[in-house]
């Protein structure tokens, strides 16, 4: 009985092990794989490319994830998950409107000069089936809701701080202002002629200069 006892302990041991070399060597390829996106893009990069920064045989890579489209998928949507409840709670805080603007800005462009290739991983992901991109972000029961910052809004109109605008138009003018520029990047790099250090430069100025252009835009 005891022998039976000792045997059964020691495979759990043994799986016990296995599960966290699992996760360790899983992280090590998840670090790796970002690193390479960062530098070599979705299209750049190659599964071996992965390999080698992460220490590990390509066979052994395959085992964990089967191809680099899947990987691009595990650290863009955890990393869409984290970001975007974020923005939502800028929206609902119980802050000036015009603060919340720059907060916005700040935020975004924050993250986008951290990972320039969510935009791109968004981007397919809502093209490809967009309700089932939204549940992965937010759930069925958590979706964002808008009417707080509507209702601030009219507020602030009443009150005459602000003209009356649709607050689609002004989502969508803060949005595109914001994410454009690091959509439309290899573009704009090139036409532009400047290196990544001036492009992220730049992109640190905007944090001032959307805010401002759009409050300028909007107050009375």
């Amino acid at each position: 009985m005891w022998l039976l006892l000792l045997t059964i302990w020691l495979n759990c041991m043994v799986k016990k092990k296995t599960k966290i070399k699992d996760a360790s060597a899983e992280e090590r390829i998840l670090l790796a794989a970002r690193k390479v996106f960062m530098t070599k893009g979705m299209t750049g990069a190659r599964m071996q490319d992965i390999a080698d920064e992460a220490g590990i045989n390509k066979a052994m890579l395959h085992y964990y994830f089967r191809d680099k489209d899947k990987l691009f998928e595990t650290i863009f949507l955890e990393e869409a998950k984290k970001f975007f409840p974020k923005i939502n709670s800028i929206f609902n805080a119980d802050t000036p409107l015009f603060e919340k603007f720059e907060q916005f800005v700040e935020e975004y462009i924050d993250e986008m000069l951290l990972n320039p290739y969510l935009p791109w991983f968004v981007m397919n992901e809502l093209n490809r089936d967009p309700d089932q991109f939204i549940n992965k972000i937010w759930g069925k029961e958590n979706l964002p809701n808008p009417s707080g910052f509507l209702a601030q809004m009219e507020k602030e109109i009443k009150k005459g701080t602000i003209k009356r605008i649709a607050p689609v138009h002004l989502l969508m003018n803060l949005l595109g202002m914001t994410i454009f520029p690091f959509i439309a990047r290899p573009m704009m790099q090139r036409v532009m002629r400047i290196e990544d250090k001036q492009f992220s430069a730049a992109m640190e100025q905007r944090k001032k200069e959307i805010p401002k252009f759009i409050i300028d835009a909007i107050k009375k």
